[in-house]
């Protein structure tokens, strides 16, 4: 039965059977004979046939979660029995946004898997918002605000913004000292709408609206931002776990003080891990996201790298 449970979603995922066959090494006839047997232990009709396509049947859609839930409950309640045999062990699947996931992820990556020799991870670097039920994930590290859903997330930092610049583009088109300076100033932006929390807003200024700066440059990519920054092309507003390196450096310059650059206030965008409850490699999950946490530390190390902070 649970092979067959395992089929069924590996059907649905895939869209055929000729694709699931060639996956698990197996001619095609295995897999249809253990999809019909489930059919028939059932008594429904899972899948809609044709030559064509192959679709999910009214009665499949609503045994697909189901189906995810017992494996992940399954594999689950094993590990949980294994769990005090030796070092945690196994597969652990992690998503993470491109840019975060190169600089923060991958280093916490190389010391987790150091720490537990026995487990093996596949990192997925992506910056559309996977299912992880669909997609069979266990960890996946998300920033901004989260919709309310079945995820358990795990707060690991608060986004923090900085305005800066390169000092060749402060030394040809000079330093401004206040925010209200950068409506004169060309701004590195983006080409869709921010989200709310990622605005050139700041506490006090323009009636605590976002300040209309405007640029020659726009881009939707945060390295294409970094890099338009350091090549002195203009003012960039962007979140410190980008530019700590940098600004610590002196590539690039922090413009105001202090109290234009506060810490967001509760509800403004952060930075989550989050799972999926009953699913399976839970344990290995947990445990990769106190490491994660405990790396980033409760105050986060990109934001004690600033110049001057201790």
């Amino acid at each position: 039965m649970i092979e067959s449970f395992e089929t069924f979603l590996a059907v649905a995922a895939a869209g055929n059977f000729s694709e699931v066959a060639r996956r698990q090494a197996v001619a095609v006839s295995s897999v249809t004979r253990k999809i019909d047997a489930l059919e028939a232990e059932l008594g429904s009709k899972l899948f809609h046939r044709s030559p064509r396509r192959l679709a999910l049947t009214d009665a499949g859609e609503q045994f697909l979660p189901r189906a995810r839930r017992i494996l992940g409950e399954l594999a689950g309640a094993k590990e949980a029995l294994h769990a005090d045999d030796g070092d945690p062990r196994g597969l652990l699947t992690v998503t993470a946004p491109t840019a975060f996931g190169r600089r923060h992820v991958v280093s916490a990556l190389a010391s987790f898997l150091q720490r537990y020799p026995e487990i093996e991870v596949d990192l997925h670097l992506i910056d559309q918002i996977v299912d992880l039920s669909e997609q069979r994930m266990d960890v996946a590290i998300r920033i901004g605000l989260l919709p309310d859903s079945d995820l358990r997330a795990t707060t690991l930092a608060q986004v923090r913004l900085v305005t800066c610049a390169s000092p060749a583009y402060l030394a040809r088109a000079g330093h401004p000292r206040s925010p209200e300076e950068l409506l004169h100033h060309d701004c590195i932006t983006v080409a869709t709408p921010p989200a709310p929390g990622f605005v050139w807003r700041y506490p006090g200024v323009n009636r605590n609206q976002p300040l209309p700066v405007r640029g020659r440059y726009r881009t939707d990519d945060k390295d294409g931002m970094l890099q338009a920054a350091l090549h002195g092309l203009g003012v960039m507003h962007i979140a410190t776990w980008v530019a700590c390196d940098h600004l610590r450096s002196g590539e690039l310059v922090a413009l105001f003080p202090e109290e234009f650059e506060a810490a967001p206030a509760a509800g403004l965008p952060a930075i989550h891990a989050v799972r999926l409850p009953g699913r399976s490699h839970a344990t290995k999950a947990r445990l990769f996201i106190d490491h994660l946490r405990a790396e980033i530390g409760d105050t986060p190390w990109w934001d004690r790298l600033q110049p001057g902070s201790t």
